[in-house]
């Protein structure tokens, strides 16, 4: 069904009588309230709609509808029209998702070809923007800031070069290493995931390379380490920055030679693994500092991927609300998956979100629990945020570090002091915590 919006109807069934001829199932609405109604209640194939609405002629009435429409219907193709052929209004409305822009009078060919191609390329909501199938799984969002990744990451995925991907906590690092493992020659050997935040010193080895029967107490039997279950894939080590200098040492040459010797054993072994780290830490201040090895970085770092934070990916944020809410709602015995208002989107939008994307899913997931209706509104999730310092009402109020500073604090006061259950509510490693702690002289 393709939905006709403007408030002149001869021009609306002109329209139909074209599209009638064409073979397509035709809907109408003559104001953007109608239009908003139409598109909740049923899905469009495509959109047709007027860029201006009563007496204005500025097309900001329909570039307000637009990004509405948007919002409810994110993989519906728009075709926007005007009788004012403005090219800065053409510019503004394609920033804000539409497909293609045509001006009054129309031609019918043209028209119906730009209706028919744009059909023919519509996308799922969910889809990540590309074309590898399975690749990019879990990955949602459309804005430029997350497409540089994904192009960075088709370009370097074939290779063998080591990645080394950066951004804060919870951007979703641990997707994009599994993206480049399933687009990599190594799709059909393992994905080993290590975080090194986790590894105390003293059982490094142990766990990377393994040991052998009688390596110290307790060590009744042979044991492969994460290095040695990697062989023919690649391994995943995030938190890198956690590891102290030994470590550093150790990780260094299995890096550099591709062999290690168990723990217990004077038996070198030789692995083919692809490497790629993560982590939320400043390595270059790190170095700088004496704290983490400059050949370390540079060995880790031959191609670096930076994961843009939530709150510079404002156009993804609701296609990522209504993907959590259609993953979580099954698991609740909902039988509708629960739909975001145009005004809880917005604000969505304008929340900082220090804790990324893992703190919007959680967010999602307790609106839809606890919400209890089929179409949540800003209500719903002002109920869910609470006295949160991090989510005020004037979520502008304050500099990221203030935000941060009170986000932390609370964790902590909410965890009884407990610096473990803290970093778990924050998405934390306990030694990301310290550091962020020690910032701000808590």
């Amino acid at each position: 069904m393709i939905l006709i919006i403007d408030d002149d109807r001869s021009l609306v069934g002109a329209l139909r009588a074209l599209l009638d001829r064409a073979g397509y199932e035709v809907a109408t609405a003559f104001s953007p309230d109608e239009a908003i109604n139409v598109v909740r209640r049923a899905e469009p194939r495509l959109v047709l709609m007027d860029m201006n609405f009563g007496i204005g002629t500025s097309g900001e009435d329909g570039l307000a509808l637009l990004r509405q429409v948007r919002i409810f219907r994110p993989d519906v193709p728009v075709i926007l029209m005007t009788a004012w052929g403005n090219i800065d209004l053409a510019v503004a409305g394609m920033r804000a998702g539409a497909c293609d822009f045509i001006t009054k009078p129309w031609d019918n060919r043209r028209l119906l070809s730009s209706i028919a191609d744009a059909i023919s390329l519509r996308k799922p909501a969910a889809e990540a923007c590309c074309d590898d199938g399975d690749a990019f799984e879990g990955i949602v969002g459309r804005s430029e800031a997350l497409r540089g990744v994904l192009d960075t990451v088709r370009r370097v995925a074939p290779t063998s070069a080591p990645v080394l991907i950066t951004g804060e906590s919870g951007t979703g690092k641990e997707l994009v290493a599994r993206a480049i493992h399933r687009l990599s020659p190594r799709s059909d050997g393992p994905f080993v995931q290590v975080n090194l935040g986790g590894i105390p010193a003293s059982l490094f080895e142990s766990e990377m390379f393994g040991h052998v029967r009688g390596a110290f107490t307790g060590a009744l039997a042979d044991r492969t380490g994460r290095f040695g279950a990697a062989d023919g894939g690649t391994i995943f080590l995030d938190e890198i920055g956690e590891l102290d200098a030994a470590s550093q040492v150790k990780m260094l040459r299995v890096l550099q030679e591709q062999t290690f010797e168990p723990l217990g054993s004077s038996r070198t072994r030789r692995v083919d693994v692809r490497v790629v780290c993560a982590t939320n830490a400043d390595l270059p201040a790190m170095v700088a500092s004496g704290t983490f090895r400059e050949d370390l970085y540079y060995r880790i770092n031959l191609v670096g991927i930076h994961m843009p934070p939530l709150r510079s990916r404002g156009g993804d944020i609701a296609l990522l609300a209504s993907h959590f809410a259609a993953a979580v709602a099954p698991e609740y015995g909902l039988a509708k998956v629960p739909e975001f208002t145009a005004d809880a989107c917005r604000l969505l939008e304008s929340l900082p979100f220090p804790g990324n994307i893992r703190e919007l899913k959680n967010l999602v997931e307790r609106t839809v629990l606890l919400g209890g209706s089929d179409v949540l509104t800003a209500e719903h999730l002002r109920a869910c945020l609470g006295e949160s310092a991090t989510h005020k009402a004037d979520v502008t109020a304050g500099t990221l570090d203030e935000i941060e500073r009170a986000r932390v604090e609370k964790a902590l006061r909410d965890a009884g002091g407990n610096i473990s259950r803290a970093a778990v509510e924050l998405g934390l490693s306990r030694g990301a915590l310290y550091r962020r702690m020690e910032k701000y002289g808590l």
